[in-house]
């Protein structure tokens, strides 16, 4: 089965594996959770169901149509095909669609209890501005 790995901290890659539950689990270190953030319903992810009480590495965030942040992933997830009974491989366009939606890593802090999701971007430009503070005074 085809799928998309996506890994904390690094960008997301193709892979083949077993279609069985057993494959699953081992790629996701544990039992596994089907999420379906997706407008589409052919796709979903595969993450650990213990993923945040086991403390894994937080992943990405999930987003809603208007871009706000609902949920984070913790640890590796896949995502993957749905067929009428179950998972599948992604197509070429779900592969591309989905490898850019995780491309970039995403670094999350906490302040004052709400959560600030920082891609590579949005650092490179905060270093910007504080330079750029830095040398106007």
């Amino acid at each position: 089965m085809k799928v998309l790995v996506v890994l904390p901290e690094r960008a997301p890659f193709v892979k083949n594996i077993d279609a069985s539950l057993e494959s699953l689990r081992d790629e996701v270190g544990g039992n596994i959770q089907a999420i379906y953030p997706f407008a589409e319903c052919n796709a979903c992810i595969v993450c650990n169901d213990e993923g945040k009480l086991l403390g894994l590495p937080l992943n990405r965030a999930l987003r809603d149509e208007e871009e706000t942040v609902y949920d984070i992933i913790s640890g590796k997830f896949l995502v993957v095909g749905v067929g009428e009974e179950d998972f599948t491989d992604l197509d070429q366009e779900q592969l591309f669609k989905y490898a850019e939606m995780f491309e970039a890593p995403e670094m999350f802090v906490s302040r004052n209890g709400v959560w600030e999701v920082l891609t590579p971007k949005d650092i490179a430009e905060k270093c910007d501005e504080i330079i750029e503070h830095y040398y106007d005074d």
